[in-house]
């Protein structure tokens, strides 16, 4: 559980399975985006059962923030009764998902790849 730097620009924040720890590490995920340069982040959601409202705002409010600096929010690893939230919020289109970590960092890379050319 925690925020990691997986690099000197991603982040990785392997959230914990309940509230109120999801919502005060995302908070302070936000803290620190505000704080560091710029970064691309992954959400780790694979021991997350339920997010709240307070979760999505605050996972809004950091991809905002993220999208300023023209870098990357990607969740990787959620359920599909979580992800069924987000449908239903509206917010499946909103988000970036990725099947895991690894899928994530491709993702990540290959955007980096692309916007090169």
């Amino acid at each position: 559980m925690g925020i990691q730097n997986l690099s000197e620009d991603v982040l990785f924040v392997d959230l914990p399975f309940r509230e109120p720890q999801i919502g005060d590490e995302l908070k302070n995920l936000n803290e620190i985006v505000i704080t560091k340069d710029e970064c691309d982040v992954v959400i780790d959601f694979s021991r997350v059962e339920v997010i709240t409202s307070s979760d999505i705002s605050n996972l809004l409010t950091l991809r905002s923030l993220l999208r300023e600096t023209g870098r990357q929010l990607i969740l990787c690893s959620v359920s599909v009764m979580t992800k069924g939230i987000f449908t239903v919020a509206g917010l499946d289109a909103v988000f970036e998902f990725a099947e895991d970590k690894h899928a994530a960092l491709a993702a990540i890379q290959h955007s980096k790849d692309t916007s090169k050319h």
